[in-house]
């Protein structure tokens, strides 16, 4: 099914005690544009090209249950919304790599959209974290894609092992790896075909990938084996839960996140992007939920990061319980943009993990 849309977002204004007022960053005038949403209709649907840099256009439409929605965003970069988390496909003459894998029942939806915009094998799928919405589609998507072709097996012996299957290569920070599987013996929460494949421990892994400079660098924050991917020639970068323009990070503290993390990785990510010429557009970012982005969108992200980590780092400071910090709404200025009440993160829920992550020892 094909749609075009055309969407218009006007830059407000917001306030904050003791700032005055000042812009949204977030919200920005766009251009028209025109999109596909990609279901398992048999109607046949032509992708759109690549926009120009100067054709900037942040705003998603809200996608349909069962869909996905095909988003380019320059060069061979395009995002696919809907399938859980963003999906960023990176597709040229030569291969398919993609970063993240979205939630499982929606693989084959996914596929369909791939298939929309490239017929050529899928070699890589790179996973930002271990969370379900970016990691439950990587035993079928990999299934569905093919092996560099030096790296396949020809021993007969191993055909029935990992290493004798055509199948796309599963990459990742080793820490991610480790808590999909689990020690010999043991019950992994997730199934063995899921499990990533090509793991790396260093500060970042490169690849060469369809004539463009890949760098997946280990960006530690709502975890500690959190991924970004950046396309260096497009200059788009996905950074997957570092930036969740929907709610507060999601702080996974059992899994070695903080909210100092958070902010430490966003201002390394603000160093990595630059402004476009009038601010907006610029490095444009692939966050794991939500529009499109560029810095003066992760700008505002840091900025509400940092408030919120230094409210409740004084609040502890000052001997307060959790449920004493919950209280005094440390969020209150970014509740009506980030704030949630229900849901499987809510604003209750952030303040308790960053208040973990940063609590000390001993203290409720």
């Amino acid at each position: 099914m094909t749609r075009t849309r055309k969407s218009h977002v006007t830059r407000q204004k917001s306030q904050r005690p003791g700032c005055g007022a000042i812009w949204d960053l977030s919200l920005v005038t766009c251009a028209l544009t025109t999109v596909v949403v990609v279901s398992l209709s048999p109607v046949q649907a032509q992708v759109p090209q690549s926009r120009p840099a100067w054709a900037w256009q942040p705003s998603i439409p809200s996608v349909p249950a069962g869909e996905v929605e095909i988003v380019p965003v320059r060069g061979k970069v395009y995002m696919l919304v809907g399938a859980g988390a963003n999906i960023t496909v990176h597709a040229g003459d030569d291969e398919v790599l993609l970063v993240d894998a979205g939630v499982e029942s929606m693989s084959d939806t996914v596929l369909a959209a791939l298939r929309r915009i490239s017929t050529r094998p899928l070699r890589y799928i790179v996973n930002t974290t271990g969370r379900e919405a970016h990691t439950g589609g990587n035993e079928r998507l990999a299934a569905a894609g093919s092996t560099i072709p030096f790296r396949v097996a020809t021993d007969p012996r191993v055909s029935d092992g990992r290493l004798g299957q055509d199948r796309a290569s599963v990459v990742s920070y080793l820490t991610v790896f480790h808590r999909m599987s689990a020690p010999t013996g043991q019950q992994a929460p997730r199934p063995e075909a899921a499990w990533p494949d090509n793991t790396y421990s260093t500060p970042q892994k490169k690849l060469f990938i369809n004539e463009e400079p890949v760098i997946i660098a280990h960006f530690p924050s709502t975890t500690d084996g959190t991924s970004i991917v950046h396309f260096r020639t497009s200059d788009v970068v996905s950074v997957g839960d570092l930036v969740d323009l929907t709610g507060y990070p999601m702080i996974d503290v059992k899994a070695g996140g903080s909210l100092d993390a958070v902010v430490e990785s966003l201002n390394r990510l603000i160093d990595l992007t630059v402004p476009g010429r009038r601010s907006e557009g610029g490095t444009l970012v692939v966050p794991g939920h939500g529009r499109l982005a560029d810095q003066p969108d992760i700008a505002y992200y840091r900025e509400m990061a940092t408030i919120v980590r230094d409210r409740i780092k004084a609040m502890i400071g000052k001997g307060m319980t959790v449920e004493q910090v919950k209280a005094a709404r440390p969020t209150r200025d970014f509740d009506m943009r980030y704030g949630r009440t229900t849901g499987p993160w809510t604003t209750d829920m952030f303040v308790e993990a960053a208040y973990a992550s940063m609590k000390p020892a001993g203290s409720r």
